[in-house]
């Protein structure tokens, strides 16, 4: 009986990569963090200046509403006015394409002449991928601008994502002052746990040590809320 291995670079063997350019990823992790960390700063201010209770709840629910409408429309124009220009751009190469596309292959073979191939065998595949327009556009677009025209991130998904995570993030510091809380350590485990448990799955997403990425976001968020809580006790202190 004969068996028969595959050879180890087979090009039937393949390996898949997650989606790096579907524009959801920053905006929800950004989203998140921002709504848990300035909620929570946001409380504590409000808690080190005038203590837990209604103001604390009041607060937080106005801090998580408008602070998720206003990361979804950010993200939405800053996406939008992105994919827009891409768009302009994209139409300019399609135009200098249609006007002088001797001039645009004579480019490309130039650009595989400096990637290392030979000229001739540059100006042959410039020729090949040049016969057929559209194909020609998007390997311009992809080689002279960096982006892939049949992939460009979209600004509802970017808003949608930041208005969810946001809104999940910012409900964590808010959530025991929904159920009665009378001070801040309820919030402040939760938030803590939160803070390095999200900064600890990102890590781990993005190939970083979990536990470098936990403590990263702990102390950056944990830190924020320090100065808020701080300057909120000063404030009240003042004011009284």
């Amino acid at each position: 009986m004969t068996v028969e291995l595959a050879h180890p670079y087979s090009p039937e063997q393949h390996h898949g990569h997650r989606d790096v350019t579907g524009g959801w990823l920053r905006p929800a992790v950004f989203g998140a963090m921002d709504g848990l960390v300035s909620n929570f700063a946001l409380i504590a201010g409000v808690v080190g200046a005038a203590g837990a209770g209604q103001g604390a709840v009041l607060a937080g629910c106005a801090g998580l509403i408008a602070g998720a409408c206003s990361m979804a429309a950010g993200e939405y124009t800053s996406v939008k006015s992105q994919t827009e220009l891409m768009r302009a751009e994209i139409a300019v190469e399609r135009r200098e394409l249609a006007r002088n596309p001797q001039g645009e292959r004579a480019e490309l073979a130039a650009l595989y002449r400096s990637r290392g191939l030979d000229a001739e065998l540059a100006e042959r595949v410039a020729e090949r991928l040049s016969a057929d327009p559209e194909r020609a556009l998007r390997v311009h677009v992809r080689e002279e601008l960096g982006v892939d025209p049949d992939d460009l991130p979209s600004p509802y998904v970017a808003a949608g994502s930041s208005f969810c995570a946001f809104a999940a993030g910012a409900l964590v510091p808010l959530a025991p002052f929904l159920f009665g809380a009378s001070g801040l350590v309820v919030a402040l485990v939760l938030s803590v746990v939160a803070l390095f448990g999200f900064g600890a799955a990102v890590a781990v997403m993005t190939a970083r040590p979990w536990w470098r990425g936990g403590l990263r976001q702990l102390a950056l968020g944990v830190g924020a809320a320090t100065v808020t809580f701080g300057l909120g006790h000063l404030l009240g202190v003042a004011v009284a």
